[in-house]
C-alpha cells in the first residue's frame, strides 16, 4: 500500500453508469466464483466417475454391484451399471462443458468492465481479485 499524496488527483467523479458498471463487475466476479466452486465439484464427480469405471471393470459380468441413484443404493447387474455409469458420465461431463462456458463468459465480461473502469479511474479503483 501506498499513501496517496495531495497532489494525486483521485477526486474522479463517479457518474451513474460508472457505479453501475461497478455493480456489474461485483455481480461477475461473485458469480464466477459459484460457477468455479461448481465447476470443481463436478470435476471432483466425474474423477469419481472415473475411478468408479474402473473399479467396474474388474466386476465378473454375472455379480451384481450397488449403484448409487438418487440417496438410494440399488443391486443392479455389471454391464447395466456400466451402462448407467456412462450415462451419468456424459452428464457430468455436458455439466463441465457448461459450466466453463459460464466461466468463460464472466471472465470476457470482466475484462471489458475492467477496461473501461480503469479508463475513467486509473489508479483510482483496485479490480484486481486477491
Amino acid at each position: 500500500m501506498r499513501m496517496l499524496n495531495e497532489a494525486d488527483d483521485n477526486d474522479v467523479s463517479v457518474s451513474w453508469a460508472d457505479q453501475q458498471r461497478i455493480n456489474k463487475f461485483s455481480r461477475t466476479i461473485s458469480k464466477l466464483q459459484d460457477v468455479e466452486y461448481d465447476l470443481k465439484l463436478k470435476r471432483d464427480e466425474k474423477e469419481a466417475l472415473d475411478d468408479l469405471a474402473m473399479e467396474f471393470e474388474l466386476v465378473d459380468e454375472d455379480d451384481k454391484v450397488l449403484y448409487k441413484i438418487g440417496s438410494t443404493f440399488v443391486h443392479v447387474p455389471q454391464a447395466q451399471a456400466l451402462e448407467m455409469l456412462e450415462r451419468d458420465n456424459k452428464k457430468v461431463e455436458e455439466e463441465i462443458e457448461q459450466l466453463g462456458s459460464a466461466a468463460d463468459s464472466c471472465n470476457e465480461e470482466m475484462k471489458k468492465l475492467k477496461v473501461e473502469l480503469y479508463a475513467k479511474f486509473g489508479n483510482n479503483i483496485n479490480l484486481e481479485r486477491d
